[in-house]
């Protein structure tokens, strides 16, 4: 096997992201089964999701600049072998705290994203980098899908430890493989770590995901929920006046002010608003007793099959969107995924009486994911300078999971707002968040509609031209 084989490393790149992927969303199905076995409350138990949420969306960015400055390939090992202690832990603890633990362990693999995607731009030949990056995010995408249908057949044969048991080995493998064959990429950023940038970036992630996050049981007026969204806006002032003082900001300013940087993070937002919500309240409406006047009764692991479109199609378009993006450009991918999701929104709105037709437009559905996650990870790689690609689509993917936190949020407040006198929500409920996210959706494809095509910023080419004339005569594989 050849040392810089570039299949074997998208292999192991598609590998780690892919698993991690999945452990956002394998879990979310087994909370209930969780909740039983170790003997604990409802909103005790949301930790599990909760603190995976907080530590990915803090070591994301930090750990994808940390990647730019000291090695990519060095870092993607150590976020690896991280992530296969924090899945070991999560499927030997013997309590809900020891579980919460392991799951903030476990959500250092958020940086896996910006690694991986920073390795194929440093490592693969210049043709290579739009198809791989597209590969790549609907490996991703799909991973996500994979957790939702595999996670009822799982507890179901075994149990629900085993959530983090097959992590384990795949990770540990992936990890050895990496060691030995994934090469360390050539671009280094200059300067250290700012540790006051980092420290008030998560800050301010933590006081504004918290909230929304935990806000269906404080209370959206509580003085802790009001309270820290307030520290947020205040947290993130101080973030931008520290890292436009320093010498070595962790985020660059400069190239999140990029017309295509800033453009397409908007875009994500406000897709990502869309999908973790679809992601979040599509199986909880499938599996609504139809004495509720919706819903079909499904248990978990029907309820997933039902998702099963969705997964197949986000691969599909993922995959299809390398081929495309040479022709058509990311910046056409990115509205029509974004369409799509509005698309799709929209007719769950008005048509959701037969199982036929939620599978449908989960397909649908999936067909806009997969064509938005590689539509926006091309856009900002090829847009920013090679040794800040870590910290930037480590950010696009931060910005995508507050949108996610932002939509899930808003559309629980739809949905259970006003409940039946059997607890359960009103159909219209789940009506109106679905149009919701439909506007959401069409929100996005209207930003993706200013991402600039063709223009690059002088900072941008110059890294560009540099980086192109010291590897072409070296991209030998």
């Amino acid at each position: 096997m050849p040392r810089k084989s570039t299949r074997l490393t998208f292999a192991v790149l598609a590998s780690g992201a892919g698993v991690f992927a999945m452990l956002q969303s394998l879990i979310a199905p087994a909370l209930p089964t969780v909740q039983h076995a170790l003997d604990t409350s409802q909103s005790t138990a949301t930790w599990v999701m909760t603190a995976y949420l907080l530590s990915a969306s803090i070591f994301t960015p930090i750990l994808g600049r940390v990647g730019d400055l000291i090695g990519k390939k060095r870092t993607l090992v150590a976020v690896l072998s991280v992530v296969a202690v924090g899945c070991l832990l999560a499927a030997l603890a013997p309590t809900i705290g020891v579980l919460i633990v392991a799951r903030v362990v476990q959500g250092v693999g958020g940086a896996l994203f910006p690694l991986s995607f920073g390795i194929i731009r440093d490592e693969f030949a210049p043709s290579q980098v739009s198809g791989s990056i597209s590969n790549l995010s609907a490996v991703i995408a799909a991973g996500g899908g994979v957790g939702m249908v595999a996670a009822g057949p799982i507890v179901s044969a075994l149990d629900y430890r085993w959530l983090f048991w097959i992590p384990v080995a795949i990770v540990a493998v992936t990890t050895l493989i990496a060691l030995r064959y994934v090469p360390e990429s050539p671009n280094r950023a200059a300067g250290n770590v700012n540790w006051l940038g980092a420290g008030l970036l998560s800050a301010w992630l933590v006081a504004l995901l918290l909230p929304l996050s935990q806000a269906s049981v404080w209370g959206w007026g509580s003085a802790r929920v009001i309270g820290l969204f307030a520290a947020a806006v205040v947290l993130f002032a101080l973030w931008l006046l520290a890292e436009a003082r320093s010498r070595t900001p962790l985020i660059d300013l400069r190239v999140m002010r990029l017309p295509a940087v800033w453009t397409t993070n908007t875009a994500a937002l406000l897709f990502g608003a869309g999908m973790y919500a679809i992601w979040s309240f599509l199986p909880g409406f499938v599996q609504t007793p139809s004495s509720a006047g919706y819903g079909f009764g499904s248990s978990v692991t029907a309820a997933g099959l039902l998702m099963l479109p969705m997964l197949v199609a986000m691969f599909f378009s993922g995959v299809l969107s390398g081929r495309l993006e040479p022709v058509l450009g990311a910046k056409t991918l990115l509205t029509a995924g974004a369409s799509l999701g509005a698309l799709a929104c929209g007719f769950l709105a008005l048509w959701h009486d037969e199982q036929w037709q939620v599978a449908f437009v989960a397909g649908v559905f999936g067909l806009g994911i997969g064509l938005a996650f590689a539509s926006m990870a091309n856009l900002i790689v090829g847009s920013v300078p090679a040794d800040q690609t870590g910290a930037a689509t480590g950010m696009n993917a931060n910005i995508r999971t507050i949108g996610g936190s932002i939509g899930a949020a808003v559309t629980s407040v739809l949905v259970t707002g006003h409940l039946q006198p059997s607890g359960l929500p009103y159909e219209s409920g789940y009506t109106h968040g679905f149009t919701l996210l439909a506007l959401l959706c069409l929100a996005a494809a209207l930003a993706a509609l200013l991402v600039p095509v063709g223009r690059a910023s002088g900072l941008t080419a110059r890294a560009r031209a540099a980086e192109d004339t010291a590897s072409a005569p070296v991209r030998v594989r």
